[in-house]
């Protein structure tokens, strides 16, 4: 045992959970979900995260590492006219298409067929939202807003893992010294709160498709090439289904769906965590045991979110996601063959279009695809 490994776990907790959380909150709101559903939402989904970690990491002797679907949360936040319920029922059909890709082999490769090109414009296009609204942030409060965009390029620049965080601490502490914020909201402990699900067609579609594909193209095939470049070689079903399970599980208590981590797995699988690769997996129980901290305190930390400036959660969101957006754009624009066919994804993707009650992010997908098939058809 080597301090680098609590800490390197306990600093990929920090960042994902800090960086990301304003995220989840503005998902929440999108579906009309009250404080308590949303403290609910961010207990459950850091429990089944927290239980993800400790037995994958256990049972396989690896690194591996849970996480929130970020590009899904986004996802759910940019999308409109769904309750909590058909929020809640869409969680569950995504956890179940998650354990059939697990079980599945053939599932999980033809998830991996669809090109990154097209993939990464839909990530784009949902993403490319939040940026705009951080700058849009700025005529709000631009006593506070400014500074704190200043601060994020200069810390990236030595510290980039940290800069979202930064700014949030930075930001909230500011916000309250200048009066921003009327006080602090009292400590509670968190609670699960069941939801009813309702499962309707526009949702499925409109919702839980788009968020199994934005999850596993995004997010998990993303964690085993880490884990891969890390020089382990998981087999994909049984950690792809466990994350399935626990979202399955936790999704009637709001929370999202979970998978494989990129980023935090990225900080808890070098060499730097350990010498040896075969100790990197203890990672795992102390990553989760930051998160059960989170979801122990999940209500209160949903409280703090609440009394904080609107601007300042906006703000926190879009600089989260630049580095995804600028990534989902470099990948989307890399083949020349592909690019009409990403920019068509990206371009409905970020319209915001709904046709028969379905969201864009579907309907970008479904786009690229027709074109990227259009244009082969044209080649042969």
């Amino acid at each position: 045992m080597r301090i680098s490994i609590p800490v390197s776990a306990f600093v990929a907790a920090i960042v994902g959970f800090g960086g990301t959380l304003a995220i989840v909150i503005a998902a929440a709101k999108a579906v009309g979900a009250t404080q308590v559903e949303t403290a609910s939402w961010v207990t459950a989904i850091c429990l089944a995260m927290a239980i993800e970690s400790l037995w994958l990491s256990w049972r396989t002797k690896m690194p591996v590492i849970a996480a929130w679907s970020t590009p899904g949360v986004a996802l759910i936040a940019a999308s409109s006219g769904f309750s909590i319920g058909e929020a809640v029922g869409a969680f569950i059909v995504t956890g179940i298409l998650l354990i059939a890709t697990g079980l599945f082999r053939p599932l999980t490769k033809l998830i991996a067929r669809i090109p990154a090109s097209v993939a990464s414009g839909m990530l784009a296009g949902i993403v490319v939202t939040f940026a705009i609204n951080a700058v849009n942030a700025i005529p709000v409060d631009p006593w506070l807003i400014l500074p704190l965009i200043a601060a994020f390029f200069v810390i990236r620049l030595f510290n980039p893992a940290l800069s979202v965080l930064a700014v949030l601490i930075g930001g909230g502490a500011a916000a309250f010294l200048t009066g921003r914020v009327g006080g602090l909201p009292t400590p509670e402990l968190s609670t699960l709160t069941l939801i009813a699900p309702q499962f309707t067609v526009t949702a499925i579609v409109g919702l839980a498709l788009p968020l199994y594909l934005v999850t596993m193209a995004s997010q998990n095939l993303s964690g085993l090439a880490v884990l891969r470049a890390a020089g382990y070689h998981p087999e994909p079903g049984p950690l792809i289904g466990v994350t399935g399970l626990l979202s399955l599980l936790s999704a009637p208590f709001g929370a999202s769906t979970t998978n494989l981590a990129a980023i935090s797995a990225a900080i808890c699988t070098g060499p730097d965590v350990h010498p040896d690769p075969g100790e990197r997996w203890k990672t795992g129980p102390f990553y989760a045991l930051a998160y059960l901290v989170f979801a122990i305190f999940g209500a209160s930390l949903v409280a703090i979110f609440a009394v904080l400036p609107q601007s300042l959660i906006v703000l926190v969101a879009g600089l989260a996601l630049m580095a995804p957006l600028a990534n989902a754009l470099a990948i989307a624009l890399t083949e020349d063959g592909e690019r009409m066919a990403a920019t068509v994804t990206f371009a409905v993707t970020a319209s915001g279009l709904t046709l028969f009650g379905v969201g864009a992010a579907f309907w970008g997908l479904i786009a690229g695809l027709v074109v990227l098939f259009l244009e082969t058809l044209k080649k042969q």
